[in-house]
């Protein structure tokens, strides 16, 4: 069985359907229809990974499925998983790519943005246009979801201090990495 730090998680049960071992699957990561059907999903039972085998999946909106796994047979055993997370084996997550599926693809990137000197000294003159990459370069935090409002579509950044919403502005956007999976952006000013 694949070691627990190959696990990506993709969904959580969320309530049985029904009393034979049906439940409600909340997808969070990837869209349903991007699960591999012949490969085990993983349920943690006390601390270890266990696989389980999808005998029965249909899809249930944008984000949710109704499925039956091996082993789950009654409401009982629906009740046991009810919150559980649910992973996969990080090598059968679906590709994604910028071009095919927009900016959710940067779901679970790195965000990270060009060090600003904190004063522009005296022999310098005020430089408005955006730094080139020649700093020092840190990390903001992990993109976790993308909020896409008309005419303004922002990212959801966990760092440190909490969430934060960004825009994702074409303009800000200093270069993007989908080898290494990162981002760098010109944030504007107390946004973090």
């Amino acid at each position: 069985m694949a070691g627990y730090d190959n696990l990506q998680q993709v969904a959580q049960v969320l309530k049985s359907n029904g009393t034979d071992g049906e439940f409600v699957m909340g997808f969070r990561e990837i869209a349903p229809e991007d699960i591999n059907l012949n490969e085990p999903v993983f349920i943690v039972f006390d601390g270890l990974p266990v696989p389980f085998f999808i005998e029965s999946f249909t899809k249930r909106g944008n984000s949710k499925a109704l499925v039956r796994l091996t082993d789950i047979c009654s409401m009982e055993d629906v009740e046991e998983i009810t919150g559980k997370a649910v992973y996969i084996e990080e090598d059968n997550l679906p590709e994604m790519s910028l071009e095919e599926d927009g900016y959710a693809a940067l779901i679970g990137w790195t965000l990270l943005m060009p060090e600003i000197p904190d004063q522009v000294g005296e022999d310098m003159e005020e430089d408005t246009s955006l730094p080139a990459l020649t700093g020092n370069i840190y990390e903001v935090g992990e993109i976790t979801d993308f909020i896409d409002i008309p005419n303004n579509p922002c990212i959801e950044v966990e760092t440190e201090s909490g969430a934060v919403m960004i825009p994702l502005h074409e303009d800000l956007i200093l270069s993007v990495d989908p080898e290494y999976q990162e981002i760098i952006m010109q944030i504007p000013a107390g946004l973090l």
